[in-house]
């Protein structure tokens, strides 16, 4: 039993190995890319692939015990198979299997009279053929861009042809059919396992396989109303088939793909925009330079460099000295000499501003004129547009109120009396209106009379 397990061993290595090898050398890096842009159909990935595997097989059943077993010391013998499968979707396929090796086993278990009827039985399988169902499991990762295996489940259907031999307890063989003939029966296979990427489209795998036949003959010794089982260990290797260049649908991460579409189209919306901000620096530098011929061309045009308000393009006398008056040309006009006008105030001129200002009363509390003072108001304004006087207009109030409001009315009705000259033809840049408020009493604010007196505006005559 022991020498079976070191032969095991040394067998699952040496197949391991060989693997590893086969890998590196075909593709150690395993450097090209899985991507497949998303809803692209499954011509765009390997979905066929074969897959050949070595193992130990034996009656031993993990379902059960050795004691419940025809024969209760289950040997392990080699077994080897490989298959064909067809990926439909990422997690399911079909694939059709292929098996043949040999199965060994001591010490029946008592007949009805206690004794062991037979010392050993070797069953030789021909060949097991089956068509399973294939679920991958794990194949969609959101941690990692490619995933590094995938565990799978497979159950199917098939028949079986092997021929059992028996060894009595004499120590002589037998055949269980007479004539040494083969038997045909049903059998059900039930694998699980994972795979390794170990290259593009190459995969290392490890199952465990329990067959289920229909019948109790596998062992050639009826014992109990249980039907036969037996157990297939493996390791193998499975390849894509198809272009190189395509990913295989069952080890392929669409998650993956998805990221490189949202990745691609970011690249495609920046280097969009890219070519966008080009173009516009472009318009840009276009438009700078027309700016800077308009701005040259202005320069040209308003450049004076006398400062005499004529443009250098227009002046026909450059460097005029500062301050001398020009023409439209830039030349200097000749000088004129200022005629003096000598303005007099007559005596008559004093009585007209006298009358207006002895007959000016305004309404309580404003600014408006009294229509009594309009006949004074407009001599004064006649004599103003026709002399070219000067007039200054001084407002004041009495102390009654606040001096805010005083200097307002104030201010206001000095300007009244402005407006009211003004409308009647005098020259408004000619007179001066200020209001001073309660400053300046010319009476005492304590009676009626000083107040009323100091209710005023002073006119200045110049």
């Amino acid at each position: 039993m022991n020498l079976n397990f070191k032969k095991a061993a040394l067998f699952v290595a040496v197949v391991f190995s060989a693997a590893v090898s086969f890998a590196q050398t075909a593709d150690s890096s395993n450097v090209k890319s899985d991507y497949v842009r998303p809803f692209s159909g499954g011509s765009a990935y390997r979905t066929w692939s074969i897959g050949v595997n070595a193992g130990l097989m034996s009656t031993f059943s993990v379902l059960s015990s050795n004691s419940k077993l025809d024969f209760t010391v289950p040997n392990i013998q080699y077994g080897y198979g490989g298959y064909i499968k067809k990926q439909i979707l990422p997690g399911f396929g079909i694939q059709a299997d292929v098996l043949m090796g040999k199965m060994n086993g001591d010490n029946a278990q008592p007949d009805a009279l206690g004794k062991s009827p037979f010392k050993s039985f070797t069953t030789t399988l021909n060949y097991a053929g089956s068509l399973s169902a294939n679920f991958t499991l794990a194949n969609v990762n959101w941690q990692f861009i490619k995933g590094s295996m995938q565990p799978y489940i497979t159950s199917g259907i098939g028949t079986m042809n092997y021929k059992p031999v028996l060894t009595t307890a004499a120590g002589t063989t037998m055949y269980f059919k007479s004539g040494g003939s083969a038997i045909n029966e049903l059998y059900i296979p039930v694998s699980v396992g994972i795979k390794f990427n170990i290259s593009t489209g190459v995969n290392l795998e490890l199952a465990y396989q329990l067959n289920f036949v229909y019948s109790d003959n596998l062992d050639g010794y009826h014992y109990g109303n249980n039907n036969d089982k037996f157990s297939y260990g493996h390791i193998g290797l499975e390849f894509a088939i198809g272009k190189r260049a395509r990913p295989q649908l069952a080890s392929h991460n669409p998650v993956a793909s998805m990221r490189m579409e949202y990745l691609g189209e970011i690249k495609n919306a920046k280097d969009a925009m890219q070519v966008q901000i080009d173009s516009e620096k472009v318009k840009n530098q276009a438009l700078q330079q027309q700016v800077a011929v308009a701005n040259a061309t202005i320069a040209k045009v308003t450049t004076d460099s006398d400062g005499d308000g004529v443009p250098d393009l227009y002046d026909k006398c450059p460097n005029t000295p500062a301050g001398i008056k020009v023409d439209g040309s830039g030349c200097p006009l000749p000088e004129v000499k200022p005629v003096e006008q000598q303005i007099i105030v007559t005596e008559a001129d004093k009585k007209v501003v006298n009358e207006a200002v002895q007959n000016l009363e305004f309404e309580t509390g404003r600014a408006s004129i009294s229509p009594r003072s309009y006949e004074s108001l407009q001599r004064l304004a006649k004599l103003l547009a026709d002399k070219k006087l000067h007039l200054k207009l001084a407002g004041y109030t009495d102390a009654t109120g606040s001096a805010a409001l005083n200097l307002q009315l104030s201010r206001d009705r000095a300007e009244a009396v402005k407006m009211f000259v003004v409308s009647r033809g005098a020259d408004p840049a000619m007179i001066q209106a200020e209001g001073y408020g309660k400053a300046n009493p010319i009476a005492s604010n304590k009676t009626k009379e000083g107040r009323k007196l100091n209710r005023r505006v002073e006119f200045t005559l110049y």
